[in-house]
C-alpha cells in the first residue's frame, strides 16, 4: 500500500523506486501483485505516461487515510512515556527570532537533548503542510484558521525612545504630543498610524507619523537606538535596551491599548500531538510565565 501511494505521488515506478531505495522492476511487481490481490487495475499504463483508474483514483484516497491512521497509531503507541524526540521544524517571524525563540530553544535542548530543531525564520506565512512545518510562532491577532492555536504568552507594550532623541527633542509628557515626534511605524508603505492609549479613565487616540518604517521590530528598535525616533513596541522587542539605558520607556503612567500583544503557536490539527511539539509548547508556556 506504502508503495502504491508513492507510484501515485512520484509519477512513475523509475521515481518512486528512487526514493523509495528499490529497483523499477520491484516496484512494478509489488504494484502488479496488489491489483492480483484486489482484482482491479489500478493503473493505466502507456509508454509515456501513469494514470489511475477509476477503481485505482478510490484505492488511492482510502489506502493514504488508512496509512495515515496507522502512521498516528504508531506514533501515539512509541511516545506513551512522553519522550520527546526527532527533528522538530520551526517558523517564526525574524523579529521573534533572535530575541525570543532562539534562547528558548538553547534552553529547551538543554533539557530536551534528543530533540533537533530546524528553525525558519521568516515574516512570510509559510504553508505548514507543504513545507513540513511542525509548529509556527506568530504574535498579535490570528486570522481565522484550520491550524490550532495556543496562547503561549504575553508581552506588554511600550513606547520608547534613546535618552538622546529627548534630549533633542523633549520628553512627551500626553500621548498627544507624539504627534509632533517622529515616530517610526510597523508599515509597509508611507503613511500614518493610531496609536492609543489609555489613562485612568481618560483614552487618546492619536495619528502619529514619522520618516522611517519596517515591518519587523528589530529594524525599529535599531533606528531608535540610533536615536532617529519613538517606537512602541511590546517588551521583550527592548528588554536588554531598557536595563542597558540604550532606550528608555516614555509616558509611563499611560498604558498602551491593547496593553500587551499575545504570543501563539500554531500547530496542523492531529489527533496525536508528536511528543516533542507538545514538550516544546508546555516549554514555551512554562517560560513565559516564569518571565512575565
Amino acid at each position: 500500500m506504502r508503495i502504491f501511494l508513492r507510484v501515485v505521488e512520484a509519477g512513475s515506478f523509475s521515481s518512486a523506486g528512487r526514493q523509495l531505495g528499490l529497483a523499477p522492476s520491484s516496484v512494478s511487481r509489488k504494484v502488479n501483485d496488489l491489483e492480483d490481490d484486489l482484482g482491479v487495475r489500478l493503473f493505466q499504463r502507456t509508454t509515456r505516461k501513469l494514470s489511475l483508474t477509476e477503481a485505482g483514483q478510490i484505492y488511492y484516497e482510502q489506502a493514504e487515510r488508512i496509512v495515515n491512521d496507522i502512521d498516528e497509531v504508531r506514533l501515539a503507541v512509541s511516545q506513551l512515556d512522553g519522550t520527546a524526540t526527532g527533528i522538530l521544524r520551526l517558523s517564526v517571524p525574524v523579529s521573534l527570532s533572535r530575541r525570543q525563540v532562539i534562547p528558548a530553544v538553547v534552553d529547551f535542548q538543554r533539557q530536551y537533548p534528543a530533540v533537533e530543531v530546524v528553525l525558519n525564520a521568516s515574516d512570510q506565512v509559510l504553508d505548514m503542510i507543504e513545507h513540513r512545518i511542525d509548529l509556527t510562532i506568530r504574535l498579535g491577532a490570528l486570522k481565522d484558521s484550520s491550524l490550532v492555536a495556543r496562547r503561549i504568552g504575553t508581552g506588554k507594550r511600550y513606547c520608547c525612545a534613546s535618552p538622546a532623541y529627548l534630549e533633542e527633542f523633549g520628553e512627551p509628557g500626553h500621548p498627544g504630543e507624539l504627534a509632533a515626534h517622529n515616530c517610526l511605524t510597523f508599515r509597509a508603505n508611507p503613511g500614518a498610524n493610531l496609536w492609543q492609549f489609555k489613562g485612568g479613565k481618560d483614552r487618546t487616540n492619536v495619528r502619529v507619523s514619522g520618516n522611517f518604517y519596517a515591518n519587523d521590530g528589530e529594524s525599529l528598535v535599531a533606528a531608535a537606538v540610533l536615536n532617529h525616533g519613538i517606537i512602541l513596541v511590546p517588551h521583550w522587542l527592548v528588554g536588554a535596551e531598557l536595563v542597558s539605558g540604550a532606550l528608555q520607556q516614555i509616558l509611563p503612567a499611560y498604558k498602551a491599548v491593547p496593553e500587551e500583544t499575545p504570543l501563539y503557536a500554531l500547530y496542523p490539527r492531529q489527533r496525536h500531538l508528536p511528543a516533542k511539539v507538545r514538550a516544546f509548547i508546555d516549554f514555551m508556556v512554562a517560560r513565559n510565565e516564569v518571565g512575565s
